[in-house]
């Protein structure tokens, strides 16, 4: 049994630990809500950005972007978190990842956040390429490297289709693991509709050479902010658990201490009264 001195020191040290998750929470509720505005914007503009490509000529199925090849290698792009202390936010992710790698797929693999890296590294899988800390700011110039070396992979015959995979912000208290084809473009754009008559200038086919790098970059940032939004609202919730699931242990604590106290008081006074009858 633990002594009075034992349990008040817990009692601090847990309302200590209590304090940072509370601030933790906070922070997260804090950058939930701008990331959310972020992604707001940037889902309005994947959105016309597909309608756009949807609204392309026929004789475009040809481009390189949007027809199909024979797979014999894979690319995906795996956005995870930097930090932890947001529960199963990653491992969800991870393990739908690796469900889809698992259809036979030859992958090459590029990480996006460090928990994703370490993870994947542990299991050895092929990861071509790394990208740390760039999730919390989430520039769109990062956003855009990213999706010039996408492009040119495929350009250059190293893959014949891409995949994304991250987490996709539905409410704060429920973030999807998503795996989304990016390219080629044809079975994503089929299941759009654009009614108006689209001219391009120039010619289609070098629309698509421009269009598509932007579409991809712009793919890629937009997957970056549903991760961060999401998992600022994963560690959100899990901090505000974590908060009180301290406050219930400090009141276990409390309620040890004052049960010992009571005992010691009780024998301090049956001390005192059979030292009374003694000198009697």
């Amino acid at each position: 049994m633990p002594s009075m001195k034992a349990i008040k020191r817990r009692i601090t040290t847990v309302g200590t630990t209590k304090k940072i998750m509370r601030a933790m929470g906070m922070v997260a509720a804090s950058k939930l809500q701008k990331d959310k505005e972020r992604l707001d914007a940037a889902r309005l503009f994947i959105a016309e950005a597909k309608r756009m490509l949807a609204a392309l000529p026929d004789d475009a199925s040809d481009h390189a972007f949007i027809k199909p090849r024979s797979v014999l290698n894979t690319a995906y792009v795996v956005i995870t978190s930097d930090r932890g202390l947001c529960g199963s936010y990653n491992t969800n992710l991870l393990l739908a990842a690796l469900q889809h790698m698992d259809e036979g797929r030859r992958e090459k693999i590029i990480t996006i956040g460090l928990k994703g890296r370490e993870y994947l590294h542990r299991l050895h899988k092929n990861i071509v390429r790394s990208f740390i800390d760039v999730l919390e700011t989430a520039f769109y110039e990062d956003a855009e490297g990213i999706g010039r070396y996408l492009a040119a992979l495929y350009t250059s015959g190293q893959v014949d289709e891409i995949y994304v995979a991250h987490n996709a912000f539905e409410s704060a208290l429920k973030q999807t693991p998503q795996i989304v084809k990016i390219l080629p473009l044809g079975a994503e754009l089929s299941k759009i509709t654009y009614s108006r008559e689209m001219r391009h200038e120039p010619a289609a086919l070098e629309y698509l050479d421009h269009a598509v790098p932007l579409y991809l970059s712009g793919t890629i940032y937009a997957a970056m902010l549903e991760s961060i939004t999401g998992e600022q609202a994963a560690r959100m919730v899990n901090m505000d658990s974590a908060t009180q699931n301290a406050t219930d242990i400090i009141d276990k604590l409390g309620s040890a201490y004052n049960r010992k106290r009571q005992a010691a008081i009780t024998q301090e006074i049956g001390e005192v009264v059979n030292s009374a009858s003694v000198v009697k």
